[in-house]
């Protein structure tokens, strides 16, 4: 049987979106670098088209076969080369805040994190459609003492990410996608509830533990705190209410680039907010960008193409057999939703900026290189379902 080919039509519609807006919003970057005006399309063009070459490549291979070696070396490698980062030459790793993220590889930077997501996953999907199933009612005690192991490896793995590479949005993304497989592979709701709070107060102390965590949740809350608070009485409100120490310009420009977009946009490379007023606006503020230039319907037509691209990720688990596949496709899909609703809450004001990419838009390879990885895994997957 032949690969999902809907589902890989419309990742490479995304990719195409992402190289044209990282020409149309980068002009302004490239000014502040003194680089070629071509210099992020060209690389955003090259990782686009090695993001197609490695879903098509994957969709093509035997997922009897091949599915588990490549999701055990994406788990594997990718661990072990951020266990490894913080004691590599600064020749090899690139700093940013203290925080080695990035790997030089032939004039680019790749951050193992993104590779680690989807090896994660498959990881999960392995292990709990061989340890866990349906719960039949076997008590909240016993359900904990089955997932004991898991609890302590992902403590490890936000260690590594949250205090040595410093990415508490990853960890957040890794954290939600982690809790939702719980409840497909069979765990009860009340166990869900369980670690959903045991999770939300593990993100508060690693927030609490980092002062430049802390401020940006002062600057969210500075920006978000006046329609927030309209709903308390006067004498609660004044108490949670904090003063504007800080401007949160980022969020403030990126609302006003959305509102000047209005329906139907100011026109592709028309914006003005991506002049300085918004850093980088192609990579995490990319969605406001595009909001700007092509309005309301360029934004509607990006989230249609994404959920109905999320509609064929879970359709390959619906009709799946293989409960490692089916959990790997829901995770593969929930790591892509978490990770464009963390990105468009953040940039429309709801919740505190993260850092994190939208999948296949924002610029960036390794981003887009990683999530190439998590559909092709899926289109080999799709081999097994009957698609339509």
């Amino acid at each position: 049987m032949s690969a999902d080919r809907k589902l890989f039509t419309l990742v490479v519609t995304l990719i195409t979106v992402s190289i044209v807006l990282s020409y149309s919003l980068s002009v302004y970057t490239t000014l502040l670098f003194g680089v070629n005006e071509f210099h992020f399309v060209l690389r955003q063009t090259i990782f686009g088209f090695l993001s197609i070459f490695i879903m098509f490549g994957l969709s093509q291979m035997n997922p009897d076969k091949h599915l588990k070696p490549i999701g055990f070396l994406l788990f594997f490698g990718s661990l072990f080369l951020m266990i490894g980062m913080p004691f590599f030459p600064e020749s090899m790793v690139s700093e940013v805040g203290g925080a080695k993220r990035w790997i030089k590889l032939a004039g680019f930077s790749l951050a193992p994190v993104e590779f680690f997501k989807v090896g994660f996953v498959y990881f999960l999907a392995w292990s709990f459609s061989r340890k866990l199933g349906h719960h039949n009612g076997m008590g909240l005690l016993n359900e904990f003492k089955r997932f004991m192991p898991y609890g302590v490896f992902f403590i490890m793995a936000m260690f590594i990410i949250a205090f040595l590479q410093k990415d508490l949005g990853q960890v957040v993304v890794l954290g939600l996608t982690l809790m939702f497989m719980l409840i497909f592979a069979g765990s009860s709701f009340k166990f869900f509830i369980s670690i959903m709070a045991g999770i939300i107060v593990s993100v508060v102390i690693f927030i609490l533990t980092a002062e430049h965590r802390i401020l940006r949740i002062k600057s969210w809350w500075a920006l978000a705190q006046n329609s927030v608070l309209e709903i308390f009485p006067a004498s609660i409100a004044d108490k949670l209410r904090i003063p504007v120490e800080v401007e949160p310009y980022q969020i403030g420009h990126s609302l006003n680039a959305i509102h000047n977009g209005g329906l139907f946009g100011v026109g592709l490379a028309n914006g003005t907010f991506k002049l300085g007023f918004l850093s980088e606006v192609h990579t995490d503020f990319i969605l406001a960008g595009l909001a700007e230039e092509f309005g309301f319907i360029g934004v509607l037509f990006v989230v249609f193409i994404f959920m109905w691209m999320l509609q064929r990720i879970f359709k390959v688990a619906n009709r799946s057999k293989d409960m490692t596949i089916y959990l790997f496709s829901i995770g593969i899909g929930l790591i892509l939703s978490f990770s464009f609703m963390v990105n468009a809450y953040g940039i429309s004001g709801i919740t505190p900026i993260k850092g994190i990419s939208v999948p296949f838009l924002s610029y960036g390879g390794s981003a887009m290189l990683g999530a190439a990885f998590g559909i092709g895994m899926v289109l080999m997957a799709s081999k097994k379902a009957k698609m339509d």
